[in-house]
């Protein structure tokens, strides 16, 4: 799966263009999201949005960090900075 297209699902919920529901909240940090058939487990740390843990695509595929070290860009990193504060907003408790 894409680094890219994850990115874009995130930016396109930071924007509104699709709805994000926030579907479950974990210890450590972690928070599970839908967006448009997208699953996503986000993981928050002090300073906000840290990174993008896990990713199921509506046609089942299966991404991870395992996936996205290897190419050393995990689809957080791609966001702008008013990106990352717009989903930050939308993940608040």
């Amino acid at each position: 799966m894409n680094t890219r297209t994850i990115y874009q699902c995130l930016r396109d919920a930071a924007l509104g263009i699709h709805a994000l529901s926030v579907e479950a909240r974990h210890e450590h940090g972690l928070v599970d999201i839908a967006i448009q058939g997208w699953q996503l487990t986000l993981a928050m740390d002090a300073e906000g949005l840290a990174q993008c843990v896990h990713c199921q695509a509506p046609n089942g595929e299966r991404a991870g960090l395992e996936d996205w070290q290897r190419y050393g860009t995990n689809p957080t990193d791609l966001l702008s900075l008013w990106e990352r504060t717009q989903l930050e907003r939308l993940l608040a408790p």
